[in-house]
């Protein structure tokens, strides 16, 4: 199962998170049928766009608490400064992804950045 991470700015729109996913998905050479859920920071799972991207593609929605991602820092391939003081990982994305597909998952797309979103890609082990 692959997860897409997300780190999206409050306000952030459907379409926004489409094209950046969508950029994400090229770069991994998957078709977009690859993704079964999404992830992202607690503190952004209530997002009108990000809800209305997983509604509908019917995926799930994960959140992963704020705090949880600092365990994902080591495994992050990229990193921004702004990111790392904030939540204390370089990148949201990378780490709510390797943090939704559980133990064990890969980092398969590191994290692909556009103007107001962030995504990246995670493949789980079963």
């Amino acid at each position: 199962m692959i997860t897409a991470g997300i780190g999206l700015r409050p306000g952030t729109s459907e379409a926004d998170i489409l094209d950046c996913l969508r950029q994400t998905l090229r770069a991994a050479r998957l078709e977009p049928n690859a993704i079964k859920r999404l992830a992202t920071l607690a503190s952004r799972l209530d997002e009108p766009g990000l809800a209305a991207v997983a509604q509908a593609h019917d995926l799930s929605l994960v959140a992963i608490p704020d705090e949880a991602l600092a365990g994902f820092e080591a495994a992050c391939a990229t990193r921004s400064t702004r990111i790392s003081g904030l939540y204390g990982v370089g990148s949201v994305a990378e780490a709510a992804a390797l943090a939704a597909a559980g133990p064990g998952a890969t980092l398969i797309q590191p994290r692909i950045a556009t103007a107001r979103v962030t995504c990246a890609l995670a493949r789980s082990v079963a």
